[in-house]
């Protein structure tokens, strides 16, 4: 067995390893991305997805190619893997079978949204607590097409995310409002202890 030396890179992940923490990014994989795309000279925009529009079929939209979505929609798929915000992609993914120009505008958005936060990634700092807190979030009946709600929560051990997903729901939504869930707990030892809940 030989040592091949300290962690750099590893599945497209970026690993920079310093005296305080480890840094994960995925900068050279979003600037390929850009590159093969052929969004290296689009400006970024500031949100990955405007909020007051709520996707559909679209059945009255122009098909577009649906390999070349699906490509676009498996690399942002894997890019999430290093970041906190895999929502818009899911919501995107949902029109795979039938993509239409309006859903590969909105794919293309999120590329522009990421074009601006390239250098953006995961801290996990060496020192630190042991305070759980976990985040938690639902849009009931978000989906204007099948009525489902989209849930998606995170969990942070300290300063570090340890967990995360978004998922949308297998049953329709039968409620309408909206919540937020905030929990924290403290860790040590010996027991789990604090546990609180905001609505």
């Amino acid at each position: 067995m030989s040592m091949m030396g300290e962690l750099t890179f590893f599945l497209g992940l970026q690993v920079k390893q310093l005296k305080d923490g480890t840094f994960i990014s995925q900068t050279k994989y979003t600037r390929d991305l850009m590159k093969t795309i052929g969004m290296k000279e689009k400006s970024s925009v500031k949100i990955p997805m405007n909020t007051s529009v709520k996707m559909d079929m679209d059945a009255d939209g122009k098909l577009v190619d649906q390999t070349r979505y699906r490509a676009l929609i498996g690399s942002l798929l894997y890019l999430t893997s290093g970041r906190t915000s895999p929502f818009v992609v899911g919501v995107c993914a949902r029109f795979q079978s039938a993509p239409k120009e309006s859903h590969m505008t909105a794919a293309k958005r999120i590329l522009r949204y990421l074009k601006g936060y390239q250098e953006v990634g995961l801290w996990y700092p060496k020192e630190g607590g042991f305070k759980f807190i976990g985040y938690s979030d639902s849009d009931y009946a978000g989906c204007r097409v099948g009525r489902k709600s989209t849930s998606s929560t995170c969990q942070m051990l300290g300063n570090r995310l340890v967990s995360w997903f978004s998922k949308k729901q297998n049953g329709r939504s039968r409620i309408y409002f909206h919540s937020f869930l905030l929990y924290t707990t403290s860790l040590d030892e010996t027991n789990l202890s604090g546990l609180q809940m905001f609505f």
